[in-house]
């Protein structure tokens, strides 16, 4: 019997002790629990540690590095299980508005191939549906940190050239896009050229992105440099970090290529996570992308982030790219689930959607197994979009 109480420890709770996300709430830096958040000022965590905890930012948590993430871990573990109320904990809500880390730099990947497959078809329609270098290396671009917003925030439909048959105009996007993503938080100490063995020590966690994606103003810009002003108006990320150890029991093996990488690609491990995510527009769930089809693993996103003498420093983020499955309904874009808006989808309401209106909402949640048929949560990152 937990002080907690025994709602957090049912094995469909999936912000119970196996999981136990940080973030921060108006009392500082904590950690979710159920339904709750246990702020971690004030605990008896040691002088060490206790210092790294006691403001309103993770980031000098994320400097810390593996060994006092593991240990702290382990001690709040050991709080939440425990059967009376340490002193000076307190559980208050989970409400938050609050980017828990300072964001330093931000990289997005395109690591679905089901997802670069779709794309293809849709643009290349008498080629390849690949490029030639997709299976070779973890295609990406460097993102905008200062647009990485925390969940719940609003989104303006971001206005940009597009050409369209009249001419080349200037105006709000009319085909804007949600990117279904998992993103990975950095830590530990500044390094480049780091290895696929020792990645996981610069991960200090995992959360949910959306990278929302204007696809109008995207198509008329990206070439030859990539993406831009359809991609830097805004990426969304959930309020709390579910640990990267959380996932020890959700490790699989990710999809083979049919030739060797190169040796800085290779891995020792298996470093794909079992994460099913679920797409919720309005009241409707219109996708269920699984994130273990996946063909580059985020330690080869690593590695291929620095192996060029680039460096990752705490507060560092980086994202997988739109996670897509085989089916249809497992697509992680609306691009991909209207077929490039050929093929409206439908909501619970009778509507029709292509690309998002104003005023539509998007919710992504996802889970992952944990020990002992628990269940892992990534908390959910939610948006609505606002009139240009």
């Amino acid at each position: 019997m937990s002080w907690i109480g025994d709602a957090a420890f049912s094995e469909d709770q999936p912000f119970g002790p196996q999981t136990l996300p940080y973030g921060v709430v108006a009392e500082g830096v904590a950690i979710r629990v159920g339904d709750s958040a246990l702020p971690l000022r004030g605990l008896a965590l040691g002088p060490r540690i206790g210092d790294l905890v006691s403001g309103d930012s993770l980031n000098p948590l994320l400097a810390a590095g593996r060994p006092v993430w593991s240990e702290l871990r382990a001690r709040l573990r050991e709080i939440v299980a425990s059967a009376s109320a340490p002193r000076g904990a307190s559980l208050v809500p989970i409400d938050t508005a609050v980017l828990p880390f300072q964001v330093a730099d931000y990289v997005d990947f395109y690591s679905s191939r089901h997802h670069a497959e779709n794309v293809g078809r849709m643009f290349r329609p008498d080629g390849d549906a690949l490029t030639p270098n997709w299976t070779h290396l973890p295609i990406g671009y460097h993102g905008r940190a200062g647009t990485v917003y925390v969940s719940g925030t609003d989104v303006v439909r971001p206005s940009g050239q597009r050409r369209t048959p009249e001419g080349i105009v200037h105006g709000p996007s009319e085909r804007l896009d949600i990117e279904a993503e998992v993103g990975f938080v950095c830590g530990g100490p500044v390094a480049s050229r780091v290895s696929t063995s020792r990645a996981a020590e610069h991960v200090f966690g995992v959360a949910l992105v959306n990278d929302w994606s204007a696809r109008d103003i995207q198509a008329w810009e990206y070439q030859p440099l990539g993406p831009f002003l359809a991609k830097s108006f805004a990426t969304s990320i959930s309020a709390w970090i579910t640990p990267l150890e959380a996932f020890s029991v959700a490790r699989v093996a990710p999809p083979a290529f049919d030739h060797p990488v190169q040796d800085y690609l290779k891995c020792d491990q298996p470093w794909g996570l079992d994460i099913n995510i679920e797409v919720t527009l309005n009241d409707t769930v219109v996708a269920r992308p699984p994130f273990r089809t996946m063909s580059w693993t985020f330690v080869q996103q690593l590695a291929h982030m620095t192996v060029n003498g680039a460096t990752v420093r705490p507060g560092d983020l980086f994202a997988s790219g739109t996670v897509s499955g085989p089916e249809k309904d497992e697509r992680g874009s609306f691009l991909e689930l209207s077929w490039g808006g050929k093929d409206p989808f439908w909501l619970k309401n009778g509507s029709s959607r292509s690309f998002l209106e104003d005023d539509d909402t998007v919710t992504l949640t996802a889970t992952a197994p944990g020990e002992g048929g628990s269940v892992v949560g990534l908390a959910e990152v939610v948006g609505t979009v606002r009139s240009a």
